[in-house]
Order: C-alpha cells, then structure tokens, then sequence
C-alpha cells in the first residue's frame, strides 16, 4: 500500500515522515528524487535542455539559479518544467516502492495535490500547522525574510483544500502530539495494507 503525506513549507512533514521512518516505514522524499533524476536521468536532462536550453547545465550541472529565474517569473515556463519532471518522478516513485519491504511506502511530496501526485497513492495524510508557527519555523531553519516565507505559503495550496482532499490530516503544533498520532496512523495503514 502507498501513503502520499503532504503540507505546505513550515507544515512539519519531514517531521511527520521522520517519525513514520523511525517505526520503520520506508519513505520516498520526493523533492530530493526530482532534483536528483533532473541531474542524472539522461532522458529528462534532454528534456530540459531542449526547453530551457543549455544553460539549464552549465558545466554539466544543473544550473538551480538560472532555471529558478525561468520558471518562477513564468507559470508556462514552470508547468512546462513540471510536465517533465513529474512523469519521472512518478516512474522513479513506482519502482522504488517495489523494492520496498514491508506493509506500506511512503511518498512525500509538498505538491501531492498539485502534481497530481495522488493518484500513484491509496492514502493521504496533510500536516497542517497555524500560519504564524509555520513562518517562524521556516524562519530559523532556513534564516530567512518571514515576508518572503509568507509569499511562498500564499503560493501553495491552503490547509482548506489539503484538509478537504486528504484522507487524514494532523495538525503540528508540538512534536510531542505527533507521536501518537503517527502511531495510531501506523496502526491504521498497518491494518489496511493487510486487506489491500
């Protein structure tokens, strides 16, 4: 069985995903694997190369500062980079969940919903967090503008429609709650995976 687990910057799913990982569960970071298949796959480097152009690998590189100028000024440019790397990531996700062992993966992803990432799962769980408590954590773990922390949060999709398309939400306020709250999610997905 697979469980997508989702929320916006600040939220706490890593957190949440930590704690699934230290039960055991094997989680697919799905960030990561979207920047790592962008430098190393030889089908989508192409892909982007031909739409972005060559200084999308300066050096043989992924070149981040100049893509990141191309696509968040431009929705075209960043659907376009999507409609590239999603399918990859998808197929990536696919086969690494068979490798797995165990009665359930997990994907996480911030743009489940967006990416249309919900359907390669069987179950969602949102982490939701109040606004405040989410600038302030971004803040200092990434020692930036709480401004700048606050635009990005009103670009991605709200706790309304997470809480509304999930299957499970948890809301992340101390850690101490979310332990038994992802071991009473643990048991539930445990159950289900066995009549899956």
């Amino acid at each position: 069985m697979k469980v997508g687990i989702t929320g916006g910057i600040g939220s706490g799913k890593s957190t949440v995903c930590r704690l699934f990982a230290q039960r055991g569960v094997a989680v697919y970071d799905s960030d990561a694997a979207a920047k790592r298949l962008m430098t190393e796959e030889p089908a989508l480097r192409a892909g982007i190369a031909a739409r972005f152009g060559a200084e999308a690998y300066a050096g043989g590189a992924l070149n981040r500062p100049y893509l990141a100028a191309k696509v968040f000024s431009d929705p075209a440019a960043l659907a376009d980079l999507n409609a590239l790397v999603h399918p990859a990531v998808m197929a990536d996700f696919a086969a690494w969940a068979e490798r797995q062992e165990g009665s359930y993966v997990i994907l996480e992803s911030a743009i489940l919903f967006e990416a249309g990432l919900e359907g390669l799962v069987d179950r969602t769980v949102a982490v939701l967090a109040p606004l405040e408590l989410r600038v302030e954590r971004t803040c200092r773990r990434d020692g930036c503008d709480p401004e700048a922390v606050r635009r990005r949060i009103a670009a991605q999709a709200g706790d309304d429609l997470l809480r509304e398309r999930a299957d499970y939400t948890l809301v992340n306020i101390l850690e101490t709650d979310l332990e038994p709250a992802v071991a009473e999610l643990d048991r539930i997905f445990t159950h289900e995976a066995v009549e899956h």
